[in-house]
């Protein structure tokens, strides 16, 4: 029986693969459950990350992802533009475009309102310096009251209470429910039409009696929310893009 003296040394967290004049900053990760190598762009973070099976050559996955630098920039060409919390900014809210201004350098309650020319806007007062944080507050307030409110009806068509609510910044799902009965949902969707809201909350509420995606889960989904099918349609077009804001 023979015996390495060597151990292998430790993979680097990240990489730079280079494209067209460009460098992109790709993580590095091995998993042992991982049958291939694989590289993944989320639209919700732009982050690259590069899987590897645990016994997989280290060069080998360098080079794959470097042969890959173009299929790379073009996810992230793709991916929504961001747009800060700052005045003049126009971000919407219940799907409907409102420009951030900064109201007054007097400290007060941010609000949704219109101007002089009646065009929706989002007035926001204090500091300038304190603008991006007054609205983030204000929406994810805005948020966990839109849920509440759209949970409550859910639960009361279906019977089941809702334990425990809580608003998160979560990329890779809108909303979740756990066995104990809590919800949880992503503050972002107080940016996206009501109906999204809704049908969200209707989701993860028929979740409670069917912790599953069974065809018993989706006649109860679309029971409760009857546009179901119109809401993941929005979400597949315009879903990544919320997460462009702030």
């Amino acid at each position: 029986m023979r015996f390495s003296l060597f151990k292998r040394q430790p993979d680097p967290d990240r990489i730079d693969v280079p494209h067209a004049g460009q460098s992109f900053a790709v993580s590095v990760k091995r998993r042992g459950s991982a049958k291939r190598m694989t590289l993944r762009v989320s639209q919700a973070t732009g982050e690259i990350t590069l899987t590897l099976p645990e016994r997989a050559d280290f060069a080998a996955a360098r080079h794959f992802a470097e042969t890959h630098g173009g299929w790379i920039a073009a996810r992230m060409a793709k991916r929504p533009q961001s747009v800060r919390f700052e005045a003049g900014a126009s971000i919407p809210l219940r799907g409907v475009p409102h420009r951030i201004v900064h109201w007054s350098r007097v400290r007060g309650v941010t609000q949704a309102t219109t101007d002089g020319n009646g065009e929706p806007i989002l007035a926001v007062s204090g500091d300038a310096a304190h603008v991006p944080r007054r609205v983030l507050d204000f929406l994810r307030k805005a948020a966990l009251r839109d849920i509440e409110a759209a949970v409550a009806t859910h639960t009361a068509a279906l019977g089941i209470p809702a334990r425990k609510i809580t608003i998160r910044d979560t990329t890779s799902r809108w909303g979740s429910c756990s066995a104990k009965g809590h919800l949880s949902f992503s503050w972002r969707l107080i940016l996206a039409p009501p109906l999204v809201l809704d049908y969200l909350a209707a989701h993860e509420v028929a979740h409670l009696k069917e912790m599953n995606h069974s065809h018993r889960f989706w006649a109860l989904t679309h029971r409760l929310c009857p546009r179901t099918e119109e809401a993941e349609a929005w979400l597949k077009r315009h879903g990544a893009g919320l997460h462009g804001y702030g």
